[in-house]
Formats: structure tokens, sequence, C-alpha cells
């Protein structure tokens, strides 16, 4: 038998469907676009207005990753805090030990949380600042 017949697929119009479309199972769908980064956020439970400090381990637009000793059930209503987006409304979508992942209510932009903390316009460092008790001279001591 030639070896070019045993790669030849058993139906021609399924493998080009193949390599035009590839497969993507929902599983694999779940981690497209989703980074590992680490960032610090608040989070707080519907209803209650403490607020818990989490490290956020993967964020996408559509949810995210949080790990922290909080205690959250499976679909309990919550908001995160997130660096440059502010609060976001979520759902609890799964927990595992002090790891639970966060399905956003609506998408966000993943990209602004990675960027820095953006200072304000006008704000002038505080060791630039003019020192505001001005000193009379004439206490002044002479070396």
């Amino acid at each position: 038998m030639c070896p070019a017949r045993l790669f030849r697929p058993v139906r021609e119009g399924l493998f080009e469907q193949m390599r035009r479309k590839p497969v993507v199972t929902e599983l694999d769908h779940r981690q497209v676009g989703r980074d590992s980064l680490f960032l610090m956020a608040d989070v707080r439970l519907a209803g209650a207005g403490d607020e818990h400090r989490v490290k956020v381990r993967n964020l996408s637009g559509g949810g995210m990753m949080a790990e922290g000793h909080v205690k959250v059930t499976r679909g309990a209503k919550l908001e995160i805090n997130l660096r440059n987006i502010g609060w976001v409304e979520g759902v609890v979508a799964w927990i595992q030990e002090n790891r639970f992942g966060i399905a956003f209510l609506e998408d966000i932009d993943p990209k602004l949380a990675r960027e820095p903390v953006m200072a304000k316009v006008d704000s002038t460092p505080r060791f630039v600042k003019p020192v505001l008790a001005t000193i009379d001279p004439a206490r002044l001591r002479k070396i």
C-alpha cells in the first residue's frame, strides 16, 4: 500500500472542514482570552456592607478567578472593585478551597486592569510640594 494512502482521510469533505474551521470545545473556549496575572481587588457580597481583599489570579472580559478567605456560595451575587475599572457586578460560578470563579454580569475590558494606576493630572508628588508652615527668618539661629 502506498504511504500517501495511509494519511488520506476517509472523507475528503470532513478533512477540508476541519482545516478551515478548528474544533473548539466548550472547555477550550473558556480559556480563550484569559491571562494569568496578580492583582488585588475588593469583594463585597450583595446585601453585606463589609469588603474583603482578594487576589485576582486570572482575568478575562467575562470573569475572573479570585483567591482569598471569603465565605461565598455558588450562585451568590457580589461586587468586585477592580483597579482602573471600578465596581463590577458578578456571580460566583465555582468554588475550590480558597479560590472561586466569578462570572461578570456585563463584559469588561481586562486590559484596563493591567494598566498602571494613572495619577491625577494636577496632582504633584508629595516630596515636591512646598512646606505649608512658613518659618520666621528672625527666629533662625546663625551657625
